[in-house]
């Protein structure tokens, strides 16, 4: 009888059994690096070079482009530089987590473009009102930014609070998205 195991993700011991397609494009807002597995994407980051992508990864077999790949990468950086306008929803993301983090990561998805959500109005969403600074963990912790739209939550005052790429790249994504911001 043959099972249908499911693929563990990239992030399961260093990518051990993976092949991961890679390449850094060059945005509006710097360098971003993409990288993905069959089953999705695994790392977008801004400012970060194969050297980080090989760190993360150690036990993987990463292989820059291709034509599939080629396809992605062009539709992840209209993502970047077009973000209130181009869907990327559909794009399969390779992350894992805890459990707690996948919901947030969850949530995020769900925040649609040209708003944003308090990090208390995330840790609510998921069941854990209180769990406020866990929450903040959770989106720091995530390794696909865009796909997963970290940059859509702020401080309660109506700040920008934190982002792993720096403050000026989250504004600039949050007004290409129509957000209003108190900076």
């Amino acid at each position: 009888m043959d099972e249908t195991r499911p693929i563990p993700s990239a992030w399961t011991d260093g990518g051990r059994g993976a092949v991961i397609h890679w390449d850094v494009a060059k945005t509006s807002l710097g360098l971003m690096l993409v990288a993905a597995t069959a089953k999705g994407v695994c790392r977008l980051s801004f400012g970060e070079d194969p050297a980080c992508l090989a760190e993360r990864f150690p036990n993987a077999a990463l292989v820059q482009g291709g034509a599939d790949f080629a396809r992605l990468l062009a539709e992840i950086v209209m993502a970047a530089e077009a973000p209130g306008e181009i869907d990327f929803s559909h794009i399969p993301v390779d992350v894992a987590g805890t459990p707690f983090q996948e919901s947030v990561w969850q949530a995020l998805r769900r925040i649609p473009k040209g708003e944003t959500r308090t990090y208390a109005q995330l840790a609510a969403e998921v069941g854990r009102p209180g769990a406020v600074r866990a929450a903040g963990s959770a989106n720091g912790a995530n390794h696909v930014s865009l796909l997963i739209p970290c940059h859509r939550v702020i401080r309660t005052d109506g700040t920008l609070g934190g982002y792993a790429w720096g403050l000026e790249i989250k504004a600039r994504l949050l007004q290409r998205e129509g957000a209003l911001l108190l900076i």
